[in-house]
């Protein structure tokens, strides 16, 4: 098994951990946030400010790829580092959570996944064989397996037959990597829906396939903040240690924590760009929305230290200023100072952690950031 993740401290008190996973394109010190590219770009933002932020690692999504550009013209330019100008790290998603919530458009057989594209309605099938193939097309520095997501409360029944197919794909995805050469890095995806007993055998056997790293999956998919804070810290416990941990689509200050606090290395979500878009950005004491009038008259920054062009060249006024014109740069400008904000954040967390005192930090964040909500 390939070992590419290195503990340097963990907490005494917690689950929390710094650590540096060693990947082609460079390493990469976690607890890690990435910043999510769907279609090969991070939306609102150029890829070298996105390494001048700091990030050496991006997301990027295999279904949404497959079906445009398509492999044909990936494989023509190299892989996506090339094809997108970006020269770190790529971690691709399977397309399995993509190809769930178009539930109306798929059916899941033993084969794999048949589903109608959401741009012109032809029809395809993943397996877990092929999913592999293009994600070593696209290049990526992390795969994931196909897998099958489940939304929150459904039978036991149904959620064991799911979670039975994910350990049957992911198994074959594990044989034909290794077939292939077993070149970077294939993650597992941990299911199990909101019960137990599927959470736990399904980390056990995930963990026992050898992969070089787990995701756990299944959750921040519409279930309460207590029950993402129960089955995160109940899923952990059954993971090997000495392998990164990855939760997939978590993005706020409460979820990352949370995650840390249970020994979890690696997170994504698209809240940072998104929000950002519509004028909603980080500060300490939560998040603001700059289009109220509240920020018309302000000649204060979006946040007090923060080092983005936003922050350092402009104020809230502008901000809302263009915003409220509609220009291009306001939702640019946003999407730097959250990325630089997440990335400060994960800064923080690290020390923290070196330093032995990541729960007082963890409790003080939250009560500032959360304190007028």
């Amino acid at each position: 098994m390939k070992k590419i993740h290195r503990i340097t401290h963990t907490h005494p008190s917690t689950s929390a951990r710094t650590g540096i996973l060693s990947l082609d394109h460079g390493d990469v010190v976690t607890p890690a946030f990435m910043p999510v590219g769907t279609n090969g770009t991070v939306k609102g933002i150029y890829h070298e400010h996105v390494h001048q932020i700091g990030y050496n690692l991006i997301l990027a999504n295999t279904y949404h790829l497959y079906l445009r550009p398509g492999v044909d013209v990936l494989g023509q330019f190299g892989g996506l580092h090339r094809f997108s100008n970006w020269n770190y790290n790529i971690l691709t998603d399977s397309g399995g959570f993509q190809v769930f919530s178009l539930s109306g458009l798929r059916k899941i057989q033993e084969q794999g996944v048949v589903f109608q594209s959401h741009i012109d309605g032809s029809r395809h099938m993943l397996t877990p064989e092929k999913v592999v193939d293009v994600q070593n097309v696209i290049g990526s520095d992390i795969m994931m397996v196909l897998d099958v997501c489940t939304a929150p409360e459904i039978p036991h029944k149904e959620a064991k037959i799911a979670w039975e197919t994910t350990r049957t794909w992911a198994q074959r995805s594990y044989d034909h990597w290794i077939q292939e050469g077993g070149e970077r890095n294939l993650f597992g995806i941990v299911q199990g829906n909101f019960y137990q007993d599927l959470r736990k055998e399904s980390a056990l056997a995930i963990s026992e396939i050898g992969f070089p790293g787990i995701a756990i999956g299944g959750l921040s998919v519409g279930e309460t903040s207590q029950q993402f804070a129960d089955y995160l810290g109940y899923t952990t416990q059954f993971l090997p240690p000495d392998r990164p941990r990855y939760v997939m689509g978590i993005g706020t200050p409460d979820y990352i924590l949370e995650a840390v606090a249970n020994g979890i290395d690696m997170f994504d979500c698209v809240l940072a760009t998104r929000s950002a878009r519509n004028g909603s950005v980080f500060t300490d004491d939560g998040m603001i929305q700059l289009k109220k009038a509240a920020h018309a008259y302000s000649q204060a920054p979006i946040q007090e230290g923060c080092t983005c062009r936003a922050c350092t060249n402009y104020s809230r006024g502008y901000l809302r200023h263009v915003f409220k014109a509609n220009e291009m740069i306001a939702g640019m400008l946003a999407t730097e100072h959250n990325l630089t904000y997440l990335h400060t954040f994960m800064k923080n967390i690290r020390t923290a952690i070196d330093e032995d005192r990541f729960p007082e930090f963890k409790k003080s964040y939250l009560e500032r950031y959360y304190g007028g909500s």
